[in-house]
């Protein structure tokens, strides 16, 4: 019984067809392990550098390549390959040292061998205050809340690293804090959202973040390609275009995470 040449073409359409497929599940796989991740904000622990509902890409080769850089972290290869450490003022991806399978984002305050205190709220590193400058008032218009004023500070590193942070009481929880003495090979992160992030200041090994191994680091957050405002920070508004008009924030768009 012979074969139509009208079912042949549909065959070698299919088998086509699953190869371009084969192939963009490859690429794709190359470049979210090698080159870049798409990553989502959960929470307001980095505002008002980074707003939840924005979606950013994180440069996967900034740091070197550890197992956390593999799909599913397999553990094939200890430390860092082809490594380069962070700079101070860095916004990083990394993986919680208490629980390795959740990713957070925070802003390298500390490097190895570095002295961090909070005094008055205001961040001193290795006994020197941070220089700090007051700013216009950040605008809370948080979905379901009133527009609320929040006190904004800009804080620039001893490296020049500019960036702005929310205060959002006054005498806050971790205001004042211990001197925190970074240990080698780790990093003290913090967000910029002061009173509302947890953050290398909480050292309890339950519930804190602590000091962040270099290992854990997945890679450095780069630009925001998509922006909108959500009620369920979960919610992927990238597959729910008909919220677009209303939620999407068309300024942050391509915009540098700095």
């Amino acid at each position: 019984m012979s074969v139509s040449a009208g079912a042949k073409r549909k065959e070698g359409g299919i088998a086509e067809t699953g190869r371009v497929i084969f192939h963009a599940l490859i690429i794709a796989l190359v470049i979210r392990t090698f080159l870049f991740q798409p990553f989502n904000i959960p929470s307001g622990s980095m505002k008002a550098t980074l707003l939840v509902g924005d979606y950013l890409f994180v440069s996967k080769y900034s740091y070197g390549y550890s197992h956390y850089s593999l799909p599913f972290s397999p553990p094939l290869f200890p430390g860092r390959i082809w490594a380069s450490p962070p700079t101070r003022g860095d916004v990083v991806v990394f993986r919680l040292p208490k629980d390795d399978s959740t990713d957070y984002i925070k802003r390298v305050i500390g490097l190895p061998g570095d002295r961090i205190q909070m005094i008055d709220g205001v961040l001193h590193i290795n006994g020197e205050p941070v220089k700090r400058e007051r700013v216009d008032d950040f605008i809370e218009t948080e979905e379901g809340t009133r527009a609320s004023r929040v006190k904004r500070w800009r804080e620039t590193l001893p490296n020049g690293v500019s960036y702005t942070t929310l205060d959002l009481v006054d005498n806050g929880f971790y205001d004042n804090t211990p001197v925190y003495q970074v240990p080698a090979g780790h990093y003290f992160m913090m967000g910029d959202n002061r009173d509302n992030s947890t953050d290398s200041r909480e050292q309890s090994p339950r519930f804190g973040v602590g000091y962040v191994p270099f290992e854990n680091l997945v890679g450095r957050a780069e630009i925001i390609f998509f922006s909108a405002a959500v009620d369920d920070p979960n919610a992927f508004r990238l597959t729910q275009p008909w919220h677009w008009p209303m939620d999407i924030r068309w300024n942050r768009i391509f915009s540098l995470v700095r």
